[in-house]
């Protein structure tokens, strides 16, 4: 599974690359011919992109590598690593394009603000669509795997597309007589990268600082623990975040007659239960306690 899991995410990385280098070529030219500042801001967002999904490769190819002696607990949390790499690569991009917007809006000369060509427009509603694409074509699978980083990559697709969605205002509004809407964009568009930047990075530190699953997560564990038959009540319960997978601590009450034995079988049931309900639990720890009669 994890093998296939990987296979998929190099696939996904690997298409998403090549339609970023041609979508940021076709920005590029436009922004340059068209006179576009807010098209100039969306291709070296979609530039950033590149970059990004690089790190996400070397990221999922890192937390999947197999335990060794020194991470016996697996590398699942390289893809948090990579995570908060994406978020300050996106952080700085959205600082460089507000400043660049800030500066043209500052300028005492305004007539330098010239209005952008119908190319700059085309490419906007053209990078909307296949930005939007890439989103949905990473999100199905990252979030099928439960995988950190390539949720994070399908993000960072998301604000491209939306930051072409205000070149497309700015560019449009440009058009009709109000060019210092494209620089205005420009503001716009790192506004909304900031804050994906920064949604990133706290997703990822919270995976790091072992933070519990989400509540709804946890009633579904206890719900399976006392299915189990011999399981009296749950005296102990505990999740921590690692990277993508769950790590599982929990201790159960059984009749204190039971003998030995059937005491370790029914840990047993309970660890092969949850991890066999629960696919991103990588590692399940079952205390029996004696319940008194």
């Amino acid at each position: 599974m994890e093998n296939t899991n990987e296979q998929i995410a190099m696939r996904i990385s690997r298409n998403t690359i090549i339609g970023n280098v041609l979508l940021t070529i076709f920005k590029l030219f436009a922004g340059i011919f068209a006179h576009s500042a807010a098209m100039l801001s969306d291709a070296v967002h979609s530039l950033s992109d590149i970059l990004a999904t690089l790190i996400v490769m070397i990221g999922v190819r890192m937390a999947n590598k197999s335990s060794d002696d020194e991470h016996q607990y697996g590398h699942e949390r390289f893809e948090c690593v990579a995570s908060i790499i994406l978020a300050a690569i996106l952080f700085a991009t959205g600082l460089g394009i507000g400043w660049g917007g800030l500066e043209t809006i500052a300028s005492r000369d305004r007539v330098a603000i010239e209005a952008p060509g119908l190319l700059a427009l085309i490419a906007a509603i053209t990078s909307i669509a296949v930005k939007e694409a890439m989103y949905w074509y990473t999100r199905i699978p990252a979030k099928k795997m439960q995988s950190t980083v390539l949720m994070a990559n399908a993000w960072h697709h998301r604000s491209d597309a939306m930051s072409s969605v205000g070149s497309f205002i700015g560019i449009f509004g440009a058009r009709l007589g109000f060019p210092i809407l494209d620089p205005v964009a420009c503001i716009a568009i790192c506004a909304f990268i900031l804050k994906v930047a920064v949604d990133i990075f706290r997703d990822a530190i919270g995976k790091m600082t072992d933070r519990a699953c989400d509540d709804e997560t946890a009633d579904c564990i206890r719900d399976v623990i006392l299915a189990q038959e011999a399981v009296r009540a749950i005296d102990l319960l505990k999740t921590r975040l690692f990277g993508d997978r769950i790590y599982v601590e929990v201790e159960i009450s059984v009749d204190g007659s039971t003998v030995l034995f059937e005491t370790h079988e029914i840990a047993h049931q309970v660890h092969d239960a949850i991890e066999y309900a629960f696919p991103s639990v990588k590692h399940c720890t079952v205390h029996v306690n004696p319940s008194p009669n």
